[in-house]
C-alpha cells in the first residue's frame, strides 16, 4: 500500500509539472466599437463602448499567450487601442497609440491587434489612444502566472476596481471647446469605482459597487486607474492592504492603510477580510496640488461581509486624506520596492545612454502628432519616410536632469547629480511603465533599449498630452532579423 501511494505521489507530481509547462495559448477576442446610451448622475448619456460594456471587457491570459483582438469600429469616431504596459516585443504595430504606432482605425473599418505576452504578470488594461476616448474606452488585461502559482499564498478571490472618472457630457466635445478657447478643459463631475459613481451622488444610490467577503479571507484588489487627470486616494474602512505588485511587477510586500494610484498605473493589493461583520465603505479622492479647479468629489462603493447583521445599514467611512496631502502621496510612491529574485525580475542595467493657449512641453518641445502626414511615425520609421517626424529633439533641457522602465528615485525640486545621484537605488528599484511624479520635482529612470520600432513616451494626465506632453521615441533595428522589427500587418490602417 505505501509503495502504491508513492507511485500515485509520483505520478500527480508529474500531472501538476505537466500543467505547469502546457503550452500557450491563443487568446481571441472581438471588440464591437459602438456608441451607447447609459444614464449616470440622474442624466442619459451617449458614450462610445466596447461590447455595450462600461468598463469594458476584461481579457484574461497567462504568461505566454498569444493575444489577437479583432476590432470593429462601428462608433462616429477614429479611434485605436492601446495595450497599456504590455511589453510588445517585436510587435509594435500592436501598441496603438495614434499616428505614432498606426494610423487610426476609421468608423466603418476594422484591424486585428495580433501580440504575444511575454515575461509579465500581473495586472495591466487597455484603453483607447485617440482623442479622450479612454474615459470610457478601457478595460482590465489580466496576466496570470503560467504555473498557477503566486509569489505569496494564493488569494480567496482576485477583484478588478478601476477607478475612472465621469463627465456629464460628450467628453469629445469637452476636449475640443477646450482645444478651440485655448483654455483648460472642465473637469469631471464624478469619479468611479468599476463605473459606478457612488451613493454621495443623486440618482446614484442604485449605482454603487458592492463587493462581498466571508470573514477570514484574503483578497487580492486588481486596480487601474483610469481617470483622465487624477491621482486617487484609495481607502477601505478599518482595513489595511499588502500591496503585492505594480504595473504587473511584483513588489517587496508593502503594508499600507492607503493606497495612491496615479493615472494610468496599476496596483495588485491583498486585503484579509478580519474586521467584525459589517458593512465599510472603500472610498477614493484625487489628490492633486496647484491646480485651481478640480473634480473634489468622493465615490464609494461598498465591501460588504456574508453574515453583516442585518442591523448594519450605514456602512463605515474610512478618513481619506485632504487633496493636497503631498506626504503622504510621495511616502507611496517612493516605499514600493521590487521583488529581487521574483518571477520575470530583471536587474537594473547599470551602463546605457495672454491671449495665449496652454501648453506643455518637453525639454522645451511641445509635441504635435503627425496627423494628414500619410503614415504613422512606426510606418515613417520601417520605410525610411521622411517628412512625418523629426529627429531633432533637444539634447539638453532648460533645466538638466537624468534620462536614465526602472523608476530608480525621485525627488522635489531640480535634479542634483551631486546631491541625488548617491540616492539612486540600483538593488530593487520599482519597475513601473507609468511614474506618478512628484509636483515640481523630478524621477529618474532606467531601461533597456531592447525593442526596435517607434514609441510614444508622454504623460498620463490627458489636459497635458492635448497641450503636448509627450514626445516620440525611435528605437534602431539590431544587427539581424531577429532583433529587427518586422513588417507591418496586411491589414494596418492607412492614414
Amino acid at each position: 500500500m505505501k509503495l502504491l501511494q508513492l507511485v500515485f505521489s509520483v505520478a500527480w507530481g508529474f500531472a501538476l509539472l505537466a500543467s505547469s509547462l502546457a503550452s500557450a495559448a491563443t487568446v481571441e477576442h472581438t471588440f464591437q466599437v459602438q456608441n451607447k446610451t447609459i444614464k449616470r448622475l440622474c442624466n442619459e448619456r451617449v458614450i462610445v463602448a466596447v461590447n455595450g460594456k462600461f468598463p469594458g471587457p476584461q481579457i484574461n491570459v497567462r504568461e505566454g499567450d498569444t493575444v489577437v483582438v479583432h476590432l470593429f469600429n462601428e462608433a462616429p469616431y477614429n479611434i485605436t487601442i492601446h495595450w497599456h504596459g504590455v511589453f510588445q516585443l517585436f510587435s509594435a504595430w500592436a501598441d496603438g497609440p495614434e499616428y505614432v504606432t498606426q494610423c487610426t482605425i476609421s468608423p466603418g473599418n476594422n484591424y486585428t491587434y495580433r501580440f504575444k505576452v511575454t515575461k509579465q504578470e500581473g495586472t495591466l488594461w487597455w484603453h483607447a489612444h485617440a482623442s479622450v476616448l479612454r474615459a470610457t474606452v478601457h478595460g482590465a488585461f489580466i496576466i496570470h502566472p503560467r504555473s498557477g502559482q503566486f509569489p505569496f499564498p494564493k488569494p480567496y478571490k482576485q477583484v478588478p476596481i478601476i477607478l475612472g472618472d465621469w463627465y456629464d457630457g460628450n467628453v469629445v466635445d469637452i476636449e475640443a471647446q477646450a482645444l478651440a478657447t485655448g483654455a483648460a478643459p472642465r473637469v469631471s463631475d464624478a469619479f468611479t469605482i468599476n463605473g459606478l459613481p457612488g451613493d454621495l451622488f443623486n440618482c446614484s444610490k442604485n449605482q454603487t459597487f458592492k463587493m462581498k467577503v466571508k470573514q477570514g479571507k484574503t483578497y487580492m484588489l486588481r486596480m487601474v486607474n483610469a481617470a483622465l487627470n487624477n491621482h486617487l486616494f484609495f481607502k477601505i474602512a478599518n482595513h489595511n492592504f499588502t500591496v503585492v505588485a505594480v504595473d504587473a511587477e511584483y513588489t517587496d510586500h508593502y503594508m499600507t492603510d492607503i493606497i495612491v494610484i496615479a493615472p494610468g498605473q496599476t496596483v495588485d493589493a491583498l486585503f484579509t477580510a478580519n474586521q467584525p461583520e459589517g458593512l465599510y465603505y472603500m472610498a477614493a479622492s484625487p489628490y492633486t496640488v496647484n491646480v485651481p479647479t478640480f473634480d473634489n468629489t468622493t465615490t464609494r462603493g461598498i465591501v460588504e461581509y456574508d453574515c453583516a447583521p442585518q442591523s448594519s445599514s450605514q456602512p463605515v467611512m474610512p478618513s481619506l486624506p485632504p487633496p493636497t496631502d503631498t506626504p503622504t502621496a510621495h511616502k507611496f510612491y517612493t516605499n514600493i520596492t521590487s521583488l529581487v529574485g521574483g518571477p520575470h525580475w530583471v536587474p537594473v542595467p547599470l551602463k546605457g545612454p495672454l491671449n495665449q493657449s496652454f501648453s506643455s512641453s518637453m525639454n522645451n518641445e511641445s509635441f504635435v502628432i503627425p496627423k494628414g502626414r500619410g503614415f504613422s511615425m512606426l510606418e515613417a520609421f520601417f520605410k525610411n519616410v521622411s517628412g512625418v517626424y523629426t529627429a531633432d529633439f533637444p539634447n539638453n533641457p532648460p533645466v538638466t536632469f537624468d534620462f536614465t522602465n526602472q523608476n530608480i528615485t525621485q525627488g522635489f525640486g531640480n535634479f542634483n547629480s551631486t546631491i541625488d545621484r548617491p540616492k539612486f537605488n540600483l538593488v530593487n528599484p520599482q519597475i513601473r511603465n507609468t511614474i506618478g511624479g512628484p509636483v515640481g520635482g523630478w524621477a529618474v529612470i532606467r531601461f533597456q533599449a531592447n525593442n526596435p520600432g517607434g514609441m510614444v513616451v508622454h504623460c498620463h494626465v490627458e489636459d497635458h498630452v492635448a497641450m503636448g506632453t509627450r514626445h516620440g521615441f525611435e528605437v534602431e533595428n539590431g544587427p539581424t532579423p531577429s532583433t529587427s522589427l518586422p513588417p507591418p500587418p496586411a491589414d494596418l490602417p492607412r492614414c
